[in-house]
C-alpha cells in the first residue's frame, strides 16, 4: 500500500452473490444465515469483502465458486449499494452480482458445510442489511433481458422438453404463458434445436427433448423470443 489519500478515510469493498435455480417450478435463491457480526444468526446473502490484489469481478468468482463449485458459471453484475448505514458495522459498499445454475449440478454437500437453503423467490424473508432490494433488483434485471438473452438455458439440464423451459420463463416472468403462443416462437428460433431422444420420465406420453446450440450462438448471437 502506498501513502497516497491518507487524509482520506477508508471503505471496504464487499461483493454479494445472488444464486438462482430452478426447482420443483420454483425460481429459488441460495440464503443462509450469516455466521458473522453484526447481524449473526440473520438471514442472508452470501457474499465477502474484495481482496487487496483482485477485481471485484475475481472477488465475485472466487466467492461463487467457493459457494458452488462450479467454474463457468453465468454471472453478471446487478448494482452497486452503497448507502452509508447499509451495514451496521463499518462503511461498507458491496458490489451484487447475479449466477443462475441447474440445481442439479450443485452439490448436496455443499448446502451443510455453508449452513445454505433453496428457498422460492415469492417466500423470501427479511435479509440483513439492503439483500432484500439485491434479489429484487436481481429479479428485474432478468425479466428485462428474458425474451433477449438465452438466459433459461443455465438454470436447465442440457436435454429439456418444452414444458420445462416455459416453467422456467413463467417462473422468472411470474406470470402463466399461453402455451400455444410460447411453443409457436420457441420453434423459430435456431438455437433451440429438437432431438431424436424422447423424456419418458417427466412425461405420461412422452416428450420431446431440446438442446440450445451455445456454439452456434457464440458464432452468431442473437436470441430473441
Amino acid at each position: 500500500m502506498t501513502a497516497f489519500y491518507a487524509e482520506h478515510n477508508k471503505v471496504f469493498v464487499a461483493v454479494d452473490c445472488i444464486v438462482f435455480g430452478f426447482d420443483k417450478k420454483k425460481l429459488k435463491v441460495l440464503l443462509g444465515k450469516r455466521q458473522m457480526d453484526p447481524g449473526r444468526g440473520e438471514w442472508s446473502l452470501y457474499g465477502g469483502f474484495v481482496g487487496e490484489n483482485e477485481s471485484i469481478d475475481e472477488a465475485a468468482y472466487r466467492v461463487l465458486y467457493k459457494l458452488t463449485g462450479l467454474k463457468h458459471i453465468y454471472m453478471r453484475q446487478v448494482a452497486a449499494f452503497g448507502a452509508v448505514d447499509r451495514d451496521p458495522g463499518e462503511r461498507v459498499v458491496s458490489v451484487a452480482y447475479c449466477a443462475l445454475i441447474n440445481v442439479s449440478d450443485y452439490q448436496e454437500d455443499l448446502l451443510k458445510k455453508h449452513g445454505l437453503e433453496w428457498v422460492d423467490v415469492d417466500a423470501i424473508p427479511k435479509l440483513f442489511s439492503d439483500h432484500n432490494i439485491m434479489i429484487k433488483k436481481a429479479l428485474t434485471l432478468l425479466r428485462m433481458h428474458i425474451n433477449s438473452e438465452p438466459l433459461c438455458f443455465n438454470l436447465l439440464p442440457d436435454l429439456f422438453t418444452l414444458t420445462q423451459l416455459q416453467l422456467v420463463y413463467e417462473a422468472i416472468l411470474g406470470e402463466e404463458l399461453d402455451k400455444r403462443n410460447f411453443r409457436k416462437r420457441i420453434k423459430a428460433i435456431d438455437t433451440i434445436e429438437k432431438t431424436e431422444l424422447i423424456d419418458k420420465y417427466s412425461s405420461k406420453r412422452g416428450a420431446a427433448l431440446y438442446r440450445f446450440n451455445r456454439r452456434m450462438y457464440q458464432e452468431y448471437p442473437t436470441f430473441k423470443l
